[in-house]
């Protein structure tokens, strides 16, 4: 477990950052604790001016909002939370906008459920609002869709959610804020001599026998969901800590060498997404190719619609094709950023004709070098 002394945050490019309601919220005034996330703000807009790319994912909308609406903890049912996330979200984001602003970061709410990060479409769809956020300097600010999720299909904690949103955008680095400084042999409330696990280079059944049950109060994630989220973050190739975020500043005290937990993955985010397109998904189509799009390809660059001879079956935006040559040799797989109908009009043209051929802009590239694997 100590094959990796620690992870430098600083070198990792894109970061998922999430917080907790226990951290955000008052217990018994619903109130947030705005000295503490104004220091948060202050961390991650440090890190954006190193030039990384940041997402919070946070919890509180609940807890927020029920005290207005005269809702007591521990006995609302599945519609009355719906009801406080709705309105705990809107003074949630406006504290993260007023916070990010004194820094002259914007902020973008995007709220989520299950079925975006399943459904390949909506999938994708969700990747790409994201990665246009980041790119235009914004702090996407994601929640759990409480208000339209059913207790059937939601995620139930923030935890997980994390982990899926760190794989969705390929993130080097996962951290969850929470109120313990990483895992332990075994519960350190219940046993003094419990032991501290710095790093986990492999989640096994030893690893899973030390978690333990959520602690009482506005959380709904104990270790268990945080082991769960860090065996989504290392199959993607992206490394998660458990770290102690009840100190003021606690991403900089974690770039400090404060204690946390690291979960390592053996595996770069680029290239286990790169794994799961190539040996998990089914074609549902097929591009034939020319011989300077096989160049361009080899050379490590997208397949634009140019390069394009032919296409085959019926497919959705975001579905699996196989890629060819022109004498049939299958080269590789990718992700089409357009549906089979669409591929056909613009296949053979210039990036630039597409809005004019389908009226709407869409992507330059057919296929994005990173939604794309070689067959080698």
């Amino acid at each position: 477990m100590d094959s990796l002394k620690s992870f430098d945050i600083a070198q990792a490019s894109r970061v998922v950052v999430k917080i907790g309601s226990v951290l955000l919220v008052d217990g018994d005034t619903g109130d947030l604790h705005r000295r503490w996330l104004d220091a948060v703000c202050d961390d991650i807009a440090a890190m954006r001016k190193n030039g990384q790319d940041i997402v919070i994912v946070t919890s509180g909308a609940i807890a927020i909002g029920r005290q207005p609406l005269g809702l007591s903890d521990g006995s609302m049912r599945l519609e009355e939370k719906q009801a406080a996330a709705a309105a705990g979200q809107m003074r949630l984001s406006q504290a993260y906008q007023e916070s990010f602003t004194r820094h002259g970061l914007a902020v973008a709410q995007v709220l989520l459920t299950v079925d975006d990060t399943e459904d390949r479409r909506r999938f994708l769809n969700a990747r790409t609002t994201l990665d246009t956020l980041l790119r235009l300097g914004a702090v996407p600010l994601i929640n759990e869709n409480d208000t339209v999720a059913t207790q059937e299909i939601r995620f139930g904690d923030n935890d997980r959610l994390a982990a899926r949103v760190a794989a969705m955008i390929s993130a080097d680095a996962c951290i969850l804020l929470s109120d313990v400084d990483g895992l332990y042999s075994s519960d350190p409330a219940q046993n003094l001599g419990a032991q501290h696990i710095a790093v986990v280079d492999k989640i096994d059944d030893e690893i899973r026998g030390m978690a333990g049950a959520a602690r009482p109060g506005y959380g709904t994630g104990g270790m268990v969901t945080k082991l769960q989220a860090a065996e989504i973050c290392t199959d993607a190739g992206c490394h998660m800590a458990i770290a102690l975020g009840s100190v003021s500043n606690p991403l900089s005290a974690l770039q400090g060498g404060k204690p946390c937990t690291w979960f390592v993955s053996s595996a770069e985010p680029k290239a286990a997404r790169k794994k799961w397109i190539g040996g998990t998904l089914e074609p549902s189509g097929r591009m034939v190719i020319d011989d300077g799009a096989v160049d361009a390809l080899n050379k490590g660059k997208s397949l634009l619609p140019a390069g394009v001879v032919a296409v085959e079956g019926n497919f959705q935006r975001g579905d699996t094709v196989a890629i060819t040559n022109r004498a049939g040799h299958q080269l590789g797989k990718g992700l089409s950023a357009f549906g089979s109908a669409d591929a056909k009009q613009v296949m053979g043209k210039r990036s630039s004709e597409i809005e004019g051929i389908l009226g709407y802009k869409g992507r330059s590239e057919i296929i994005h070098r990173d939604d794309l694997v070689l067959i080698t």
